[in-house]
């Protein structure tokens, strides 16, 4: 006997009490609710490279799903193994169209319980939505607990302990991420400090060329182009939406796009921006379009940095150009051609 969904969809971002502390300053889309910064951009990105601080993300979604079926339910709609993910195990997983279009990107770990998941800003209640038409009859209980539980960030090499109210804790290679109560975020940060803005966090992303869902993916992103075979998608394992497009097109080898990390020129006072076009230098600023920004970013190390989505049949060596004012952009290979 199935069992229905233990709390309903929450409403949008709640900004965070953190807010309040001092030097914060509140981000843009799609990152509202949380600090950008704390009044020093470079000095965060040092903190966070270091193993220090934590990254304020209560702004993100978080789903439960518990019950005895959960793990063989979810591997048969995610791209992921996750039939027998051990318990602590922490993984990453895609929901794609019939199409084999990304839909939605999961960071989850299970507890031995319930396996607990974030997601971007608002694409819980979507989440929820296509988690609860595929229910039928398995032992699951779907829950969207924004509303009681916050996401922070530890950074790789971080010694600090989590408080004993956390509720689970999904470790990765370029750190942990803590389900923490929302009332406890104030004695967290407390405890924990430096606070660090998610403007340090996208910069290291970026420089790690880790993709993001809604910046590096549009309406037709597929796996392939954007580095997520492997990390989030298990190519031994089938019977999920859009394997099918998988499958095609890892046997051929020809994704249409393909992302691109890009040292940007350190001279122009405007980054370019997501959405911004990016062009061939060789046509110029009035050339055609072979792709855009995804994220773009100012790194304490590297400088101007971005991620671009292109054609996959750019040139690995092509000179490029982007945004408005033609910046020139130097490429380096993240996803092979």
């Amino acid at each position: 006997m199935s069992s229905s969904s233990s709390s309903s969809p929450s409403a949008g971002p709640v900004a965070s009490p953190l807010l309040t502390l001092p030097g914060a300053v509140a981000a843009e889309a799609p990152d509202e609710g949380v600090a950008a910064h704390y009044g020093d951009l470079f000095k965060e990105q040092r903190a966070l490279a270091d193993g220090t601080g934590f990254v304020d993300l209560s702004h993100r979604g978080v789903v439960t799903v518990s019950g005895a079926d959960r793990l063989s339910w979810l591997h048969l709609l995610l791209t992921q193994h996750v039939e027998k993910l051990p318990a602590g195990e922490a993984t990453e997983a895609l929901i794609l169209s019939a199409n084999g279009h990304i839909e939605q990107a999961l960071q989850l770990v299970d507890d031995g319980e319930t396996v607990w998941m974030h997601t971007e800003p608002g694409k819980q209640r979507e989440l929820i939505s296509y988690l609860e038409s595929m229910r039928f009859f398995y032992r699951v209980e779907i829950a969207d607990r924004t509303a009681e539980f916050a996401v922070v960030h530890l950074p790789a090499g971080s010694i600090a302990t989590v408080p004993e109210d956390t509720a689970a804790v999904r470790e990765a290679a370029h750190g942990r991420d803590v389900f923490l109560p929302r009332g406890s975020l104030g004695g967290f940060a407390d405890s924990h400090a430096p606070a660090i803005g998610v403007l340090a966090y996208e910069a290291l992303r970026v420089e790690a060329h880790r993709p993001r869902l809604g910046m590096e993916t549009d309406h037709r992103t597929i796996p392939h182009e954007v580095g997520w075979i492997g990390s989030a998608v298990h190519l031994q394992k089938g019977c999920y939406r859009g394997q099918e497009t998988v499958a095609r097109v890892h046997n051929l080898g020809k994704p249409p796009r393909r992302l691109v990390f890009l040292h940007l020129d350190g001279s122009e006072v405007r980054l370019p921006v997501h959405g911004d076009a990016v062009r061939l230098a060789a046509d110029g600023a009035e050339g055609r379009a072979i792709g855009f920004i995804t994220t773009s970013a100012r790194h304490h190390e590297l400088g101007p940095i971005a991620l671009a989505l292109v054609k996959r049949n750019v040139p690995v060596d092509a000179a490029l150009i982007a945004g408005e004012e033609a910046t020139a952009a130097a490429q380096e290979v993240v996803v092979a051609p």
